[in-house]
């Protein structure tokens, strides 16, 4: 694979939220494919902020060659910590997901504006080292997560879901400035969501300066799933943009 970070082509690096895994990007992977972007989709660790960004920023550096990050949801957090000073990382692009200023949390964004349901709809486990983990009920997961997705899918979904740290969505992103006050950066979100209010996303958005900030009207958290061709569409903005 070449070094030559200049004129290759970027990669999309796709890093799913809480409650997801690498799968829910399928559909959007097999459209970027169409489109000859090559994507990866990142096994998102859902333990800390830093540390799965420093996983992420690991797997950006095998690559050896340019990267347009996208992050769905909590994935956001990660991805703004992961291109902090970070040359090979040229876009930003976020599905559903928190835009963070330094310091601020995934919990904290949530409750910023009305609208989200998550507190009611997740379950915790304790660890065996002191924390603990948090998953969305299975019987609660089609309406909070996915409602917009067919029953059997979302089902398979919830079966799936990866579970994140207490510890992950209490902690922002480090440093002196997030990467998308550097970075060019898209946003897509859907106006139903339950997880992160549609208000807090176009908050997020539009504080972000977002060279495009699309909102879909009754999509909701689950948009690599339920609406692939729009995330597609946005990230090719953001591969088109920086490939020029």
């Amino acid at each position: 694979m070449t070094t030559n970070t200049t004129t290759t082509a970027p990669v999309a690096v796709l890093v799913h939220g809480a409650f997801a895994e690498s799968a829910s990007w399928n559909g959007v992977i097999a459209r970027l494919a169409a489109a000859g972007v090559p994507a990866l989709a990142v096994a998102n660790p859902l333990r800390s902020v830093q540390g799965d960004a420093q996983y992420v920023r690991d797997v950006v550096a095998s690559l050896e060659r340019p990267v347009v990050l996208v992050g769905h949801s909590y994935g956001g957090h990660v991805i703004t910590e992961a291109a902090a000073d970070n040359p090979a990382v040229r876009a930003l692009v976020y599905v559903s997901a928190f835009a963070p200023e330094i310091g601020e949390t995934a919990l904290e964004l949530s409750a910023k504006f009305s609208g989200s349901t998550l507190g009611d709809a997740v379950v915790p486990r304790a660890l065996s080292d002191g924390g603990t983990e948090l998953s969305i009920d299975t019987a609660k997961f089609h309406q909070q997560f996915a409602a917009d997705v067919d029953a059997a899918t979302a089902a398979l979904m919830a079966a799936t879901q990866r579970p994140v740290t207490e510890a992950a969505l209490s902690a922002g992103p480090t440093g002196d400035a997030p990467a998308w006050r550097e970075l060019p950066s898209w946003f897509v979100w859907g106006g139903a969501d339950l997880n992160i209010p549609a208000e807090a996303l176009r908050y997020m958005a539009d504080r972000a300066n977002g060279r495009t900030r699309t909102e879909i009207p009754g999509a909701g958290h689950a948009l690599t799933v339920s609406q692939p061709e729009a995330v597609t569409e946005t990230v090719l903005q953001a591969v088109a943009a920086v490939s020029s």
